[in-house]
C-alpha cells in the first residue's frame, strides 16, 4: 500500500484528496502546514507527498526547500491556486515532480499521482533499497537513514551493516563476520568486530535492539 502525505491548511481539501486516496487503495497522513509536514517526514517515510503552496507557518516552497536537504528521492506534487509560469518553475527548480493548479478534479489528482508512483517505482526498480521500522538500507547509494537522517559510517561499519542486513534474520556466527566481511587473511583482534557492532548500535539509536547478540555463536539482524 503506498503512504502518501497530504499537505494543506485547507481541511475540506485535505479531506477531498484523502476520500478519493482512499479510495485508490492508498494510506494518507494530513498534516496543516509546512511545519508539520517536516516534522511529520522526520518521523516516517511516505512515496509521495502532496503539497499546497500558500499555507501558513511555512509555506510549500520553503518546505520543500528543507525537505530536500534531507530527502531527493520522494515524489512531490504541488498544489497551487495560483497557475502563474513563475510558480511552476520555481517549483519544478525546486524536485517539484508536477504541479496542479486550484480548483482541480480529483479524479485527474488520482491519475496524476498514478503516474508519479509508477515512474517512481519504475526508478525504483533499479535501486536496492531495503527498509524496516525507522531503519533504511540503500545499498545501491551506499547510504544509511535513521528516522529518514543520513548516518555517517566507516567503509567497514558500511560493510558489516550491509551483510548483517542482506543475511538478515540468520545467525551468523563471528568467524563467518569476520571471514566474509574483512577477508579470510584477518589477523585482527576479534574485538575488532564487537567493536564495530557497538558503533553500529550507536548509530542506529532507538533500533539498536535489531543486532541481536548470539552468546557463544555471533550476531544476528532481525528485520
Amino acid at each position: 500500500m503506498y503512504h502518501i502525505l497530504v499537505v494543506d491548511d485547507e481541511e475540506n481539501i485535505r479531506q477531498l484528496i484523502k476520500k478519493y486516496a482512499n479510495y485508490e487503495g492508498y494510506k494518507v497522513t494530513e498534516a496543516s502546514d509546512g511545519l508539520e509536514a517536516l516534522e511529520i517526514c522526520g518521523q516516517c517515510s511516505f512515496d509521495l507527498i502532496v503539497l499546497d503552496v500558500m499555507m501558513p507557518e511555512l509555506d510549500g516552497f520553503s518546505a520543500l526547500r528543507r525537505l530536500r536537504q534531507e530527502d531527493r528521492r520522494t515524489p512531490v506534487l504541488m498544489l497551487s491556486a495560483r497557475g502563474e509560469e513563475y510558480d511552476r518553475i520555481r517549483g519544478f527548480e525546486l524536485g517539484v515532480d508536477d504541479y496542479v493548479v486550484k480548483p482541480f478534479s480529483p479524479k485527474e489528482l488520482m491519475l496524476r499521482v498514478a503516474a508519479i508512483l509508477r515512474r517512481a517505482g519504475e526508478h525504483e526498480d533499479l535501486r536496492e533499497v531495503y527498509t524496516v521500522e525507522g531503519i533504511t538500507a540503500d545499498f545501491t547509494g551506499r547510504r544509511v537513514l535513521v528516522d529518514g537522517a543520513p548516518v555517517e559510517m566507516t567503509p567497514k561499519e558500511y560493510d558489516l551493516f550491509f551483510y548483517l542486513v542482506k543475511n538478515r534474520n540468520i545467525a551468523l556466527p563471528r568467524e563467518k563476520l569476520i571471514s566474509d566481511v574483512w577477508g579470510y587473511d584477518f589477523y585482527g583482534d576479534e574485538r575488532t568486530l564487537d567493536t564495530h557492532i557497538k558503533l553500529l548500535r550507536k548509530s542506529l539509536g532507538p533500533y539498536s535492539g535489531r543486532i541481536v547478540t548470539l552468546r557463544g555463536v555471533g550476531y544476528r539482524f532481525e528485520g
